[in-house]
């Protein structure tokens, strides 16, 4: 189990014990998605829109397109 690194910025902040796992990641990915399609299902657009923009987040930081694999 990796150490909690807390809340503050800096190398001992938040990230620094290796950032979210992939479990993590793709349940969020399908809550988004899932968000969206009922949003959009209910004609609420600008919020659904909101709910695509953090499906692309954790779609990306999933496949490796965002965060510290990215560099």
């Amino acid at each position: 189990m990796s150490r909690w690194a807390g809340w503050g910025a800096g190398p001992a902040g938040a990230g620094s014990a290796g950032g979210p796992s992939p479990v993590f990641l793709g349940l969020a990915l399908a809550g988004s998605l899932v968000v969206g399609a009922v949003l959009v299902h209910e004609s609420r657009w600008p919020a659904a829109a909101v709910a695509a923009v953090a499906a692309v987040y954790f779609a990306m930081r999933l496949i490796g397109g965002l965060g510290r694999g990215a560099r």
